[in-house]
């Protein structure tokens, strides 16, 4: 994928209190694609930056994916590509100077390796990181059509309740 001047619309910079974060370089609509995910390699386990892509299977993506953020209330939601990838979507409308955010639950089943607060700093914040299984119900309509689609599957199955 080749980008104007090189400029893919987003970059890594400082987050107050959170280390690193993504944050847009142009603007973005819902619906449009702002960040493609490239599978680099498969891990062991699950912890704060892998992505769940299956019930146990869980890989890093290539690039910055792996430094975007969680928030309880994202501008970003998951699609995911024909390779196997997750391509981050705008959710809500993103502007020059935003850090680009998606919820953890949009990719994963079950988060259990963030013991302390959220610090997402949303006004919708949830004070945990949680999985899919824990979102309340509003919150999974609300992302309807922005998660892994394996997180509606793993919910019939009810795999892990």
């Amino acid at each position: 994928m080749s980008f104007p001047n090189n400029d893919p619309g987003y970059e890594l910079q400082e987050t107050p209190g959170k280390g690193e974060g993504v944050f847009a370089t142009k603007n973005f609509q819902p619906g449009e694609l702002v960040m493609v995910g490239r599978i680099e390699k498969f891990v062991d386990k699950n912890n704060s930056h892998p992505s769940q892509i299956e019930l146990n299977t869980y890989v890093m993506h290539a690039g910055l994916i792996s430094k975007v953020n969680h928030s309880c209330d994202p501008n970003c939601g998951i699609k995911v590509n024909e390779t196997g990838g997750h391509d981050f979507v705008a959710f809500k409308p993103i502007k020059i100077g935003d850090e680009i955010t998606f919820d953890y639950a949009m990719r994963n089943y079950s988060v259990d390796y963030f013991g302390e607060q959220c610090r997402c700093g949303s006004t919708k914040c949830r004070s945990k990181i949680t999985g899919w299984k824990d979102l309340p119900d509003h919150k999974k309509q609300e992302y309807k059509g922005f998660i892994a689609p394996y997180l509606l599957e793993l919910d019939a199955q009810n795999i892990i309740k």
